[in-house]
């Protein structure tokens, strides 16, 4: 009776074969699995931020009226003291000194002055130039400034707030307002993920162009293939 079986060679080959499906597919599903979870964290304190500001209004009235005394810092520390008064922190930073407080945005590192660590990492920041500036912006890195790449559209997010929108992304009808530039920038990359729940903005050459050459557009194509 004829007994069947692989020889060395044939083993060799198909495993062979198996490491290179396995290098060609590996490094996209790890990216994948990265962008989703970093999507998930950018959802997750856009909740908790939104979720604060509401328990905060509740107790001392619309945010914009948080600050008739025209003091821009003492207008941040205020905004800052109520919002992490309803969210788990480790440290709150009314100084530069506080705490690593430099994220990086489109226009380059920015230092602000008033910001929090949260219980599981998280870092914001507030920031507007004249007090009640409607809306204010919260700068966040989702890793913390001093992990990860402390990159716009990567770990680096902006959102907006104000008493009619709560804590929101920037939206419009109009591509351009997104688009004329790039995706990479921080409110349009913000915008992106939660409108849309992926990263492909960062598969592209330019903030819009994919490799296939189509473009992502808020009012069309919303991945590269």
């Amino acid at each position: 009776m004829k007994k069947l079986a692989f020889t060395l060679a044939e083993t060799l080959i198909v495993m062979g074969i198996i490491g290179i499906v396995a290098a060609l597919t590996l490094p996209n599903l790890n990216s994948s699995t990265g962008d989703k979870e970093k999507i998930a964290k950018v959802k997750k304190i856009y909740q908790n931020l939104n979720d604060a500001l509401g328990r905060a209004e509740a107790v001392y009235g619309p945010v914009d009226e948080w600050c008739p005394d025209n003091m821009v810092d003492g207008c941040q520390s205020k905004h800052l003291a109520r919002l992490t008064e309803f969210m788990k922190t480790s440290k709150v930073c009314y100084t530069v000194s506080d705490c690593s407080m430099t994220l990086d945005t489109e226009s380059g590192p920015t230092i602000y002055n008033r910001g929090a660590i949260l219980a599981d990492g998280t870092v914001f920041l507030i920031h507007f130039s004249t007090p009640n500036y409607n809306p204010g912006a919260i700068l966040v890195d989702i890793d913390g400034t001093n992990k990860g790449k402390n990159k716009v559209g990567i770990d680096t997010f902006e959102f907006l707030y104000n008493h009619a929108n709560g804590v929101h992304v920037r939206t419009s009808n109009n591509d351009n307002d997104y688009v004329s530039l790039n995706l990479k920038q921080v409110r349009r990359a913000t915008a992106w993920v939660i409108n849309f729940d992926n990263m492909d903005y960062l598969k592209t050459t330019d903030g819009t162009t994919c490799p296939d050459g189509t473009k992502l557009t808020f009012g069309g194509n919303h991945s590269c293939k």
